[in-house]
């Protein structure tokens, strides 16, 4: 038997080896993946349109070969509530595929359980995953439990840190996952974000909220919003995008249920950023700082978490509450005393009275914590997450819950004196309560009035017929005077309610106030905040919605949600985007201004004339000095 033997001298034998590497790296890089963005998918157990919607785009991402993975990109559930999410599950469950889910604004805004129900059901609130030497990583960006702009918490800024750190700046090349798109009309610490990430190898930021596609920059890295599921204008069915992912480029297809898809945008597998400052978004201005150069930050302390409740001033102690579940007590100088952790974020702002703090929990519990050492003198279950601020008046604590409960507590001990478990809808305002009733609000369309002694419900006040939930007077803190009670709600109303018997004296939109509301020592005037620029001031004595003044502070748009507390003849209030101001109580003269980050500052505490507390979503506690 002859055998031919080909001879290779042992440097070819080198360069075949090196070429046969090379072309199986190259044909590694030219495989091509596919993968889904669904977002904005809104479900709502109470209308099953959109489930329909969501159930067909399964049905026919089953059919499709390729599919890799699926993203799911923010607002599961419309109202937020339990029940939409759980609903949404079993749904996405039947995808082939893997998926991989992050809350949108919808998800976490009206949320009942203040987000722990979308954990408890899909499992985390951030992800991350590789595929095919690419990296994803998703996480929230808010608003939590707050009317006001996108922001992601500092907690989730040091995950994304760290995570991006330990890729490298050439490592795998990253896609970053959100609900809200990095722009400064939606999202208020955008540049925190793109300042984190810009030296790594970010391909795109992929995000929803729109209902629509958009190829968008984000001071220069792009991102690439998609369409929602749900069904367009005169269609049976929606839509999704579909991403394939090649050697060189990115092709990003919309894609009907039941039709072909259609090719809309494409970028580049390579990250490139435009590092050119003036293509940027332009960064926050604190000159109004300057112009009211009497106001100083006395101290300023941060919590590395996110903070959603007002400080609480207790003689000379101030607590604050965050999204890590801790009550951590300050001294006047800002130097920490001791902290207390529960077992979820605490979102309602605490009350404190007889040396004890008592807050909610979202872990389902009401605590009494001893103010001396943070230790825990007491600790009441529900059955439901607890959202709820607290009030405290003469040695009992009032508290709502998401059990359809509102409870009456003696802060001594914890003992219960009553509930009322007859409550639709969660609660999350602060209670008011006044000689003989506690009134509140849910997110049921509804006003309560309760006995206070009993707990009986002695009033319902409803919003008017045929408005969503999202139109309840749920997140106002009511006040009253001259025998009434005064809210501001969604709808843009300010509205007056007899407080014995629950009518309705009147009702007035001239102003388009938004759920913020305040009240003057002598009970004569209400102050509301406008959703643009003015705060206004109306009589309480009144029969008929009488404004007294109006005053132009040049806040521009602004929906979030913060009281209007009045102190020595000074009103205060605050926005979305770090302002704090002060007005004349009498003639709404604008005193001053200062700007104190670029996000939602929580309703303030004037202590005096000169010393006011602030707490903000960026976990930040201070103290604002002004000079006479």
């Amino acid at each position: 038997m002859t055998h031919n033997f080909l001879f290779i001298p042992r440097a070819r034998l080198s360069l075949l080896v090196a070429m046969l590497a090379a072309i199986s790296t190259v044909a590694q890089a030219a495989l091509r993946f596919r993968f889904v963005v669904m977002s904005d998918i809104h479900i709502n157990v109470k209308a099953p349109q959109a489930f329909s919607d969501l159930t067909q785009s399964v049905n026919q991402i089953n059919a499709t070969d390729s599919i890799d993975f699926v993203l799911v990109t923010g607002d599961i559930a419309d109202e937020g509530d339990s029940a939409s999410l759980a609903m949404a599950k079993p749904g996405l469950d039947s995808l082939r595929a893997p998926y991989y889910i992050i809350e949108g604004n919808h998800d976490l805004k009206w949320s009942e359980s203040g987000g722990l129900d979308f954990r408890r059901i899909f499992g985390y609130e951030r992800f991350k995953f590789e595929h095919k030497g690419f990296l994803f990583l998703g996480f929230g960006c808010g608003p939590l439990m707050r009317m006001a702009l996108g922001h992601v918490n500092p907690e989730d800024i040091e995950w994304l840190k760290t995570e991006l750190k330990a890729n490298g700046t050439q490592g795998k090349p990253v896609f970053l996952v959100t609900h809200i798109p990095m722009l400064p009309e939606d999202m208020d610490n955008w540049y925190d974000v793109t300042d984190a990430v810009r030296q790594y190898p970010v391909v795109a930021f992929i995000n929803g909220h729109y209902h629509s596609n958009r190829h968008l920059s984000y001071d220069g890295i792009e991102g690439i919003v998609n369409t929602s599921n749900l069904r367009q204008q005169g269609r049976q069915a929606g839509q999704y995008n579909e991403w394939d992912v090649g050697t060189d480029s990115i092709s990003v297809y919309t894609h009907p249920v039941g039709a072909p898809r259609q090719l809309w945008t494409r970028l580049s597998t390579v990250p490139h950023h435009d590092n050119d400052r003036a293509h940027w978004a332009p960064r926050p201005d604190y000159s109004v700082n300057q112009q009211y150069s009497q106001v100083k930050e006395g101290w300023r302390v941060s919590l590395g978490a996110g903070i959603y409740s007002s400080p609480v001033s207790y003689k000379q102690c101030i607590i604050t509450a965050d999204n890590l579940g801790r009550l951590t007590c300050f001294d006047r100088k800002g130097r920490q005393r001791w902290q207390r952790a529960t077992g979820a974020r605490i979102l309602g702002t605490p009350a404190a009275a007889k040396g004890l703090v008592v807050a909610g929990s979202a872990d389902g519990c009401i605590y009494g914590i001893r103010m001396k050492d943070g230790s825990v003198a007491w600790k009441c279950p529900t059955r439901r997450p607890v959202v709820s601020a607290v009030t405290v008046s003469k040695g009992i604590a009032y508290v709502g819950s998401s059990d359809g409960t509102f409870r009456a507590l003696r802060i001594a001990d914890g003992s219960l004196l009553w509930a009322n478990d007859s409550i639709r809808g969660y609660v999350e305002t602060k209670p008011l309560v006044t000689k003989n009733k506690v009134v509140f609000g849910t997110w049921a369309n509804r006003l309560y009035a309760l006995d206070r002694k009993t707990g009986r419900t002695v009033w319902t006040w409803h919003t008017p017929k045929g408005l969503g939930m999202h139109y309840s007077p749920a997140a106002v803190w009511p006040v009253e005077a001259q025998g009434k009670v005064f809210i501001a709600d969604p709808e843009r109303a300010l509205t007056a309610i007899d407080i014995a018997t629950g009518r309705q004296l009147w009702r007035t939109k001239r102003s388009k106030v938004r759920e913020s509301i305040g009240i003057s020592a002598d009970g004569k005037r209400i102050y509301a905040k406008t959703m643009t620029d003015s705060i206004v001031c109306y009589s309480t004595e009144s029969t008929q919605p009488e404004e007294l003044w109006a005053s132009n502070v040049g806040f521009g748009y602004e929906h979030a949600t913060v009281m209007l507390p009045e102190n020595e003849g000074r009103v205060y209030s605050s926005t979305k985007d770090g302002l704090v101001f002060a007005l004349d109580a009498i003639s709404g003269h604008v005193l001053w201004k200062h700007k104190i980050g670029n996000t939602l500052i929580n309703t303030v505490v004037p202590l005096d004339r000169r010393h006011l507390l602030l707490t903000n979503e960026d976990g930040t506690l201070a103290e604002l000095d002004i000079e006479p």
